[in-house]
């Protein structure tokens, strides 16, 4: 056990966000994702499911260690809504509203098309799925460095 970790950051999860480097994308995805295929595509192959657990308490939680990339105009990137892509749904709502406490106000989604955001994530380092089913939970963060 380790103090002042959150206990949703589990072991596994830890190793993968302590093994990415500045500019790796994470996807954290709800339950609805083909999250197992895309893992295996991804650099690390790794997989890490949080079953259970809605999407914003799961990015709480890794906001509390993970710097996102101040170089990037948008670090943080959300899949598009296939017949309203314009539109924010109420999880992606939700995750903003984590984003603005962890110092984040007025960060911006970008938005990708379902199959680019699949591309994507499949390049990134690493997937985790969260027990979350609401549609459209899925987000790729891009890791800065620490100062």
């Amino acid at each position: 056990m380790l103090k002042h970790i959150d206990p949703i950051l589990s072991a596994d999860l830890l190793w993968m966000l302590a093994a990415m480097g500045h500019g790796d994308d994470l996807a954290v995805v709800d339950a609805n994702h083909p999250a197992e295929r895309i893992a295996r595509k991804s650099h690390s192959g790794r997989l890490i499911r949080l079953p259970g657990l809605a999407l914003p308490e799961v990015l709480r939680a890794i906001l509390t260690v993970f710097p996102l990339d101040t170089f990037e105009p948008a670090p943080v990137r959300v899949m598009a809504q296939v017949h309203n892509p314009s539109d924010e749904p109420q999880v992606q709502r939700d995750a903003a509203a984590i984003f603005v406490k962890h110092g984040h106000a007025g960060l911006p989604f970008a938005r990708l098309e379902r199959a680019v955001f699949y591309a994507a994530a499949s390049d990134g380092f690493g997937v985790v799925q969260v027990g979350d089913p609401r549609p459209y939970g899925c987000f790729l963060l891009r890791k800065g460095v620490t100062a």
